[in-house]
């Protein structure tokens, strides 16, 4: 009989040859691929090449999570690029089984002891101390050992072909420079062991630990035709425990603690909550300056907020496509204003229902700007700073028009129509012309 191991190389031979070149990319290499010139934020001074500089030594393709890491190298600043091909699944073992929650799990935690123990008719609302929260840290850093990746400096990761799928990892660009991700469906970053907060929101809440794809102190960074969902546990399935849903995903894409010079393009998020947090804290005064973002023909569907949320940031959203199902029930807003943000929000396409108002589309808090024009509401010019002053002036404050800033860097700015058939056809993982 063949080893497991055999079995596995003979797959991925099999797979390599069924994939061949990437779809829609005719002979050319999209794995060798530097962002465009003036292409958003990332272009800014010398611009974003990712992996493109790498020696042939240094050019892998993976089938599984052990080949993953051993390219990824721990997050080296060496000059790489990574095909991934087919689906890899982060949790699993060395062996490339199959890991779930039972298997992470140790100290004697269990669910069930840990809702018993933490009931807030009985705990009250301390934060959770004692045997079962440390049982549950314990447990949550055997999962983060497997399924937290860094990515290093200069560093490309592209999917071959139309099904090239990362579940259940949390790619986490810490401290790097000089990063492209392209073609590739980053899927259901699944926290195992979320951690009661009896004071979150007024009445508690459940904290998840992954994002599908973190940017954290990370500048020079292009997204693009990447797709990101919780596709295979929806949060909105999960039990109600002390009032509260039982969350297990976090952020599908968090850019925070000063990253900076960001494009994100031709990419797809769905199927979520929070989908894309810009800044992490009001307090974060250090990222005065940064969180420079540039996000251009995205689709963001079945989304209930933060598309994007935005701290400090100069953050241009233009030429995006919102869609909000007919039986959303908790939709909260699409484009959040915070401190200091300076948001230009231009020839955007939002599809809602019938029960959304367009004023539920902008949400601010201590934000004092936004800039929007050319935007469109279910086919109709919708003026969204205007609306949001007249229907929130009596519980937000009113926000000016002048963000302080005019884009330099992007690609043509289509109408607000144009854009939304392009985005519905072209954007996501699969999709590279």
């Amino acid at each position: 009989m063949m080893s497991r191991r055999a079995l596995q190389l003979t797959a991925a031979v099999g797979l390599l040859a069924v994939l061949g070149t990437p779809a829609g990319a005719g002979t050319r290499d999209i794995a060798r691929d530097t962002l465009p010139a003036n292409d958003g934020w990332a272009a800014y001074g010398s611009g974003t090449t990712g992996g493109a500089a790498a020696d042939d030594a240094h050019v892998y393709t993976v089938t599984d999570r052990a080949g993953l890491v051993r390219a990824l190298d721990g997050g080296s600043d060496t000059p790489k690029i990574i095909k991934i091909a087919g689906t890899v699944d982060a949790n699993t073992d060395d062996d490339g089984d199959r890991l779930d929650c039972a298997d992470y799990a140790t100290g004697g935690y269990s669910l069930k002891k840990y809702l018993a123990a933490y009931d807030p008719r009985t705990w009250g609302s301390a934060k959770p101390s004692g045997p079962q929260e440390e049982a549950r840290q314990a447990s949550a850093a055997r999962q983060a050992e497997r399924v937290v990746l860094p990515v290093g400096s200069n560093t490309t990761i592209v999917g071959l072909g139309s099904k090239a799928v990362l579940k259940g990892a949390g790619l986490e660009v810490n401290n790097a420079d000089n990063v492209i991700i392209r073609n590739l469906e980053l899927r259901d970053a699944y926290d195992c062991f979320p951690v009661w907060q009896p004071n979150s929101g007024g009445l508690g809440d459940w904290k998840t630990a992954y994002d599908t794809l973190w940017l954290r102190g990370a500048t020079h960074v292009w997204i693009d035709h990447v797709t990101a969902s919780d596709k295979g546990h929806p949060d909105e399935e999960e039990p109600t425990y002390f009032g509260r849903n039982y969350l297990r995903h976090d952020g599908l894409l968090d850019i925070t603690n000063g990253s900076d010079l960001i494009t994100v393009s031709w990419s797809r998020f769905a199927d979520h909550d929070k989908a894309m947090l810009i800044g992490n804290s009001d307090s974060a005064t250090g990222d005065r300056g940064k969180l420079r973002v540039t996000l251009h023909h995205n689709e963001f569907e079945s989304v209930v907020q933060r598309a994007p949320r935005v701290r400090f940031g100069q953050v241009h959203l233009y030429n995006n496509r919102y869609v909000v199902p007919e039986d959303a029930h908790d939709h909260r807003y699409s484009i959040g204003v915070s401190t200091e943000s300076g948001i230009r929000a231009e020839n955007n396409a939002f599809h809602v229902p019938g029960h959304i108002e367009a004023a539920d589309l902008v949400k601010s808090w201590n934000g004092t700007a936004l800039h929007t024009s050319g935007n469109v509401f279910n086919g109709y010019p919708v003026d969204l700073l205007t609306i949001h002053n007249a229907y929130n002036s009596g519980s937000e404050r009113d926000l000016t028009a002048d963000v302080g800033w005019v884009p330099t860097l992007h690609t043509k700015i289509d109408s607000a129509a144009t854009a939304d058939r392009e985005v519905a056809r072209g954007a996501g993982a699969g999709r590279i012309p």
